[in-house]
């Protein structure tokens, strides 16, 4: 009913920068919060940011200063500036968003596909 379709994802040196961006299109009726999760093979998927539909924002410590979670409301699109990228930055990167579509009553998680981010030298 809903499709999250992730882009930006790719191969940068430690230090530099990536702009992640998911799209949500289909059913959608009203999206409450929207976040970004990362999942390195073998470890749990973790928390990197959120952002609720009054723009309030959360960070996982570990980014806190170097990524930068926004949302344009109009185009169900939520992004993640991520700078100053580091090899533990390295995994592959889920979007991940609160919807209420046509058909629904209550808000339910969908998830992107994920994109693949490689911090390398």
């Amino acid at each position: 009913q809903v499709q999250l379709v992730e882009s930006g994802g790719g191969l940068v040196q430690p230090g530099g920068s990536l702009r992640l961006s998911c799209a949500a299109s289909g059913r959608v009726f009203r999206i409450n919060d929207m976040g970004w999760y990362r999942q390195v093979p073998g470890l749990q998927r973790e928390l990197v940011a959120r952002i609720t539909s009054g723009a309030t924002t959360n960070y996982a410590d570990s980014v806190k200063g170097r990524f930068t979670i926004s949302r344009d409301n109009a185009k169900n699109t939520v992004f993640l500036q991520m700078n100053s990228l580091k090899p533990e930055d390295t995994a592959v990167y889920y979007c991940n968003a609160q919807v209420v579509t046509m058909t629904s009553w209550v808000y339910q998680d969908y998830w992107g596909q994920g994109t693949q981010v490689t911090v390398s030298s």
